[in-house]
């Protein structure tokens, strides 16, 4: 390590004045002094001073930001980030501090959503996760400015920021202003978004095609976007910005801001100063992102109504700030939290309403006092997440219910309980995720309709098969994290049932994703997936499928004898190449938040990809289960590490009855008691030749004497 690194960790240092008197001077280029003050570091130096940043000596001693924009100008969420990243570094350079803008790839879900692309939305979070911490890692840059704008945006930045672990703040682009159509169809009171947009198609269909449906579609789709900002609902990006605030890794106010709101230039000019604070403090992200912060950004989530994609992305966020989140923390928490607010895309209102209102702070300050939220947690500020709310609403007055009715009291609630449920049942194993209002009702039961691809279901709903008073359940599989690859998002299927009327009649179960936009009776995440061997890869057309978001069961209701006859078949589709194939071999599975890692799991292995296409799941599959299962006690190495492992004992270490250790110790007793039984029958031969011998000696001998 070079000699500067054992400093890069301390906050401040000795130097001599003229008077020759020993003063402290607080160091706050912890890292990039790594490469700016070693005189062997010349040619890093020689090529800092190349910059715009650096004209003098003085300028290698002040920390170094990087001001991380995820900026794309294809589309409304992203197009503005640049400007904002110019915003942001202009205020660095006021407070003393030098800022290097970087950009990150992003991919917009709303033009992506229901086409092939749509497969590199939630992989685009890792690799955003990715380059934040390259970037930072390779230059030493002393903290982080990071500005996302689309849903993958956020969790991809929190998890670079989270792993990274120097001073960092995320200023969200903000969210988009509602449209408005002049009219006369649709009305202009009507208030649209990318959704109204995604809907207008299933509507034109179910209007029969005609020249005024047809005009109303045009007229939706042309006025739904007005500007820059992230979709308006309380979608994926606005929850995920929503939940950054509360775990306080934003400026307060910062998720309510819209993009184009004077108090977002006013939020950018301020950054520099908060991460002057944050670098005096050395305050780290791992210090905020705590146990207790994730619990808030769940109960907010609860509360806000918000996407089910807040389940994959916390969890991820959490895995890299060392943050151990389940699947059962949000069981446990959305059964004590209430659903109080009137949101799209279930609700009436928008994210701009809520700015309107007075902002998020408003509603964290009311949740804490009903005890919801907890205050005590560190925010990016230097004070608790209660001081900075509390400032807020001396500022801006408190909620109150007279004036809006976006929110809901608690004695009120639109929903007593979370509406985001995990399932659990024959179909999803290891859990699903559910988005239940209580509008769609809490039950259903229907009848399969089995698609192996988004196309397919498509093209068949094309065809006017879906009519109402008709109960089905459309499952749409091999779509997961591996399958889809990158489990794309279901809200062009749902907008079409929900634009067609057709919402109380058609459940939607997939072990894809579904959008923040998404609504209706919609079970996502089945985990195991198809691809991995889920039995949803066994459902079949018109099998009956129960769904209780009271019992939080999913139930495929065929018999055990007809299921054992059905054959899995895999669709004839070609494995992607490049960072699709990487990111399908590696993912996790849904429920552990599709992080990247290297499967351990030998059952998986079996069925994993070998071959550049999709093979047919046929004899050849058939044999290698059989194997598997029929040489349990051979060693197989079902380590990273490549040591041997007992597959006998591989059931007990998965489900955590037995250690790794403690299954080594199995295996190598066994291989002693197996080597001391050979050598038990070894000597027992030798015995019995000795015995033998002795037998003939002896017969021999009474012969002579004879």
């Amino acid at each position: 390590m070079h000699r500067f690194s054992r400093r890069a960790f301390s906050s401040s240092r000795r130097a001599r004045g003229a008077d020759n008197a020993i003063s402290t001077k607080q160091v706050l280029n912890r890292y990039s002094r790594n490469v700016t003050q070693p005189k062997e570091q010349g040619a890093s130096q020689a090529m800092l001073y190349a910059t715009d940043a650096v004209k003098s000596e003085a300028d290698l001693a002040k920390p170094m930001i990087g001001v991380g924009s995820v900026w794309y100008e294809g589309n409304p969420c992203n197009k503005h980030l640049l400007d904002m990243g110019v915003n942001v570094k202009r205020s660095l350079f006021a407070s003393d501090l030098i800022g290097y803008q970087f950009g990150t790839v992003g991919v917009s879900d709303g033009i992506s959503m229901g086409t092939a692309g749509m497969r590199y939305s939630l992989p685009s979070r890792d690799l955003i996760a990715d380059q934040i911490e390259t970037a930072a890692g390779g230059h030493w840059l002393d903290g982080m400015v990071v500005i996302p704008g689309c849903d993958k945006n956020m969790p991809g930045v929190l998890m670079g920021v989270a792993r990274l672990n120097r001073p960092a703040i995320m200023v969200y682009g903000g969210t988009i202003r509602a449209g408005q159509c002049p009219g006369p169809s649709p009305d202009p009171s009507e208030r649209l978004d990318i959704v109204s947009a995604f809907q207008a198609y299933g509507k034109y269909l179910a209007q029969g095609q005609t020249e005024q449906a047809e005009q109303e579609r045009v007229n939706t789709i042309r006025h739904a976007c007005p500007g820059a900002g992230a979709c308006g609902g309380m979608y994926t990006a606005n929850t995920m910005a929503v939940n950054a605030e509360v775990l306080g890794m934003t400026l307060t106010g910062s998720s309510s801001f819209p993009a184009t709101a004077k108090e977002k230039k006013q939020e950018c000019a301020a950054i520099g100063a908060a991460m002057h604070n944050l670098l005096v403090k050395n305050l780290l992200p791992q210090q905020i992102l705590t146990k207790a912060a994730f619990e808030n950004a769940i109960a907010m989530t609860m509360v806000l109504g918000g996407s089910t994609n807040a389940v994959l992305h916390l969890i991820a966020i959490a895995a890299n700030a060392g943050v151990q989140l389940r699947l059962e923390d949000f069981e446990r928490i959305a059964d004590k939290t209430p659903v109080l607010a009137d949101l799209r895309p279930s609700g009436k209102y928008v994210m701009e309403d809520i700015y309107t209102m007075g902002g998020i702070p408003k509603i964290i300050h009311y949740l804490i006092g009903k005890g919801y939220v907890d205050g005590n947690t560190l925010t990016v500020t230097g004070q608790t997440l209660g001081e900075n709310v509390d400032k807020w609403v001396h500022q801006h007055g408190e909620l109150n219910f007279t004036s809006q009715d976006i929110i809901q009291p608690v004695e009120k609630p639109i929903k007593e309980t979370g509406h985001l449920r995990i399932l659990r049942g024959n179909l999803a194993p290891h859990g699903a995720v559910s988005k239940i209002t209580g509008k769609e009702g809490l039950k259903f039961e229907g009848r399969a309709r089995v698609y192996n691809s988004e196309e397919e279901f498509i093209e068949d709903f094309k065809k006017g098969t879906y009519q109402a008073g008709e109960k089905i359940v459309v499952v749409l599989r091999y779509l997961g994290p591996r399958g889809g690859p990158g489990m794309p998002e279901m809200l062009k299927p749902t907008s079409l049932i929900m634009g067609a009327g057709l919402g109380q009649d058609v459940a939607f179960v997939t072990d894809g994703r579904f959008s923040g936009g998404s609504h209706g009776f919609v079970v996502g995440h089945v985990t195991p997936e198809a691809i991995a061997g889920g039995r949803i890869g066994l459902v079949e057309d018109g099998d009956l499928i129960r769904i209780d978001a009271v019992e939080n069961t999913i139930s495929h209701i065929v018999s055990s004898d007809k299921l054992a006859t059905r054959k899995r078949y895999l669709p004839n589709r070609k494995l992607p190449i490049g960072w699709l194939k990487l990111y399908s071999l590696n993912v996790d599975t849904a429920s552990r938040g599709c992080t990247l890692g290297i499967r351990r799991d030998i059952r998986s292995r079996v069925v994993d990809w070998r071959q550049p296409e999709y093979v047919r799941v046929n004899a050849r599959r058939d044999r290698m289960v059989k194997a598997a299962q029929e040489n349990r006690a051979k060693q197989i190495n079902a380590t990273a590490a490549g040591r041997l492992r007992n597959v006998k004992h591989w059931k007990e270490v998965r489900e955590g009855r037995m250690t790794e250790a403690e299954a080594e110790i199995k295996v190598l007793e066994m291989q002693a008691q197996k080597g001391m039984r050979a050598k038990e029958r070894r000597l027992e031969r030798i015995a019995r030749a000795k015995a033998a011998k002795e037998a003939a000696e002896k017969e021999i001998a009474k012969r002579l004497e004879v």
